[in-house]
């Protein structure tokens, strides 16, 4: 399981962390995978998004990232590439966002400025990829890529 867990003790706020767990009810070995980082897209926070895509190059990852800006904050689609066997393992994490605000129904809305990936679709046989995603918490967009572009970005931008 990904998760960020917020509370004001044993776990920062804005981090994300995998789990584990015998029976789906009960989880443990709480590992940190991903933090923010001095990118400056997600340097207040990062989180969660859609489910984990199985590929040959590990599991792809859209996640967000937060910053912040005299306008307020801005959440952008970050990306990652986890080890297939040990997903604890990040192979590769963006230094540059996929995709952020830049569209009136991302930048305007109940919550301005916000691109939050909410799911994706994999066609495995051709590896296009459908990203749903959340628009300033007011509208719900898709995008379109293929595993091998977005991989192969991620592999090209990542620290």
């Amino acid at each position: 399981m990904l998760s960020r867990p917020s509370d004001s003790g044993h776990t920062p706020f804005g981090d994300i962390f995998l789990s584990q767990s015998p029976d789906m009810e009960f989880w443990g070995r709480h590992r940190h995978l991903i933090g923010k980082s001095g990118n400056w897209w997600e340097n207040v926070k990062v989180g969660g998004g859609a489910a984990p895509i199985e590929t040959d190059e590990g599991w792809l990852l859209f996640y967000h990232g937060v910053t912040g800006t005299c306008n307020g904050f801005v959440y952008s689609i970050g990306g990652a590439i986890l080890d297939i066997d040990d997903p604890s393992k990040v192979l590769y994490h963006c230094t540059d966002f996929l995709l952020t605000p830049e569209e009136w129904y991302e930048e305007r809305g109940f919550v301005p400025n916000v691109c939050f990936p909410c799911a994706t679709l994999q066609d495995a046989a051709t590896g296009h990829i459908a990203v749903y995603y959340g628009c300033a918490d007011s509208y719900v967009s898709l995008a379109f890529t293929t595993a091998d572009e977005v991989i192969s970005y991620i592999k090209a931008h990542s620290c």
